[in-house]
């Protein structure tokens, strides 16, 4: 498969070399204008990896109908996730973030620790988070902008679940790349984390830890994500457990979920059926990347606001846009209603208007029914 590269950001250089260095794929720098690189016959998939208006790219990538691989974040707000989960349920095409920090394998063996039925860490209490550079280390969408991402939290996810609550704390009220960032809340299904991004620290760490009811687990980077990684724990006899890691290329096991995320979705298409989700794998999907950019989104509001804030998790598909549209619209009808009521006391004739507006409404909401669901991913 061939894939163009749109945009020059280093994880989607790194992504293009592996892509080339692999046996099926082959990857080319963009040699036009984007609308020229869709139009191109010869390109099945793309590599969106611009430093700025990478959502609009990513937009057009999957109108077109090409598969994307898309660099983190791909917005500076959620709503740009929403719309590319809606555009890519439609053409069907395979979307994937580049979020390939919970595909490490110290993290998955971390994770397999945490949820064990008889784990020997007991049930999980409280997942630390460390990060400390020399730099900054919050993500920035947009070079200039204010909207940076925070890194880690497929990795939070990964280990302890969906996040149910989120408080985070700043020394302004906005979140700033080079200024230090707590970050707390609840998981879901119990226990809570702590996130702490130092910059302009004397020595790098990037050190995740698992407070159990019974014992305790550590997983420590020697450079970031990328490089030796050493988990140490202790087992059900109290001894002292440890397994290594040496340096971590990610890209590889990105490129082998992609690989299986298009085989499944040609044997959909074979089967002229929808696709089967227990084809698709688990370990990463678009869906990481909307929580991500919604977790984002929850840690500025809690530093802007001083509070915490409660996480409503919906799924981006066209049923919950309908919804969301419907309540617009319902609110916009009784409005309507309370003002023909209002203005019929002295034109009794606009009161026969309300018939009208609420056949209109009724019918709007008979299309769930009349017009089948896409696919979806």
């Amino acid at each position: 498969m061939r894939f163009a590269l749109i945009g020059n950001h280093p994880d989607g250089i790194d992504l293009a070399r592996a892509l080339s260095e692999s046996r099926h794929h082959s990857a080319t720098a963009p040699t036009g204008d984007l609308e020229e690189i869709l139009a191109d016959p010869a390109v099945e998939a793309v590599i969106v990896a611009g430093l700025g208006e990478r959502a609009a790219a990513l937009r057009r990538a999957l109108q077109s109908e090409h598969h994307v691989l898309c660099v983190h974040p791909s917005d500076g707000t959620p709503d740009a996730a929403y719309e590319a989960a809606m555009i890519q349920g439609d053409t069907g095409q395979v979307l994937l973030p580049m979020l390939p920090g919970a595909l490490h394998p110290g993290v998955v063996r971390l994770g397999e620790l945490t949820r064990a039925v008889d784990s020997p860490l007991g049930a999980v209490q409280l997942i630390d988070l460390e990060i400390h550079a020399a730099e900054r280390i919050l993500i920035d969408t947009d070079p200039g902008g204010h909207k940076a991402s925070l890194p880690g939290w497929d990795v939070l996810r990964a280990v302890g679940g969906e996040v149910a609550e989120v408080a985070a704390f700043a020394v302004h009220e906005e979140v700033d790349a080079v200024q230090p960032l707590l970050v707390s809340g609840s998981f879901a299904g119990g226990g809570l984390f702590r996130a702490a991004y130092l910059p302009g620290q004397a020595a790098y760490r990037w050190r995740l830890t698992v407070v159990g009811s019974r014992s305790t687990a550590a997983l420590a980077f020697a450079d970031h994500l990328h490089g030796p990684a050493r988990l140490t724990w202790r087992d059900e006899t109290d001894q002292a457990r440890e397994e290594a890691w040496p340096a971590w290329d990610p890209w590889p096991a990105l490129i082998d979920i992609f690989d299986k995320a298009v085989a499944a979705r040609l044997t959909a298409d074979a089967n002229s059926e929808g696709i089967d989700k227990t084809l698709l794998p688990a370990p990463l999907s678009w869906q990481d990347e909307v929580r991500c950019l919604e977790l984002d989104a929850a840690a500025r509001r809690g530093v802007h606001y001083r509070r915490s804030v409660a996480l409503e998790y919906q799924d981006a598909n066209e049923e919950v846009g309908f919804k969301g549209t419907m309540t617009l619209v319902g609110c916009a009808l009784l409005w309507g209603l309370l003002g023909l009521l209002v203005v019929s006391v002295w034109e009794p004739r606009l009161f026969w208007g309300i018939i009208p507006l609420l056949a209109i409404f009724l019918v709007l909401q008979m299309l769930r029914w009349v017009i089948p669901p896409g696919r979806g991913t």
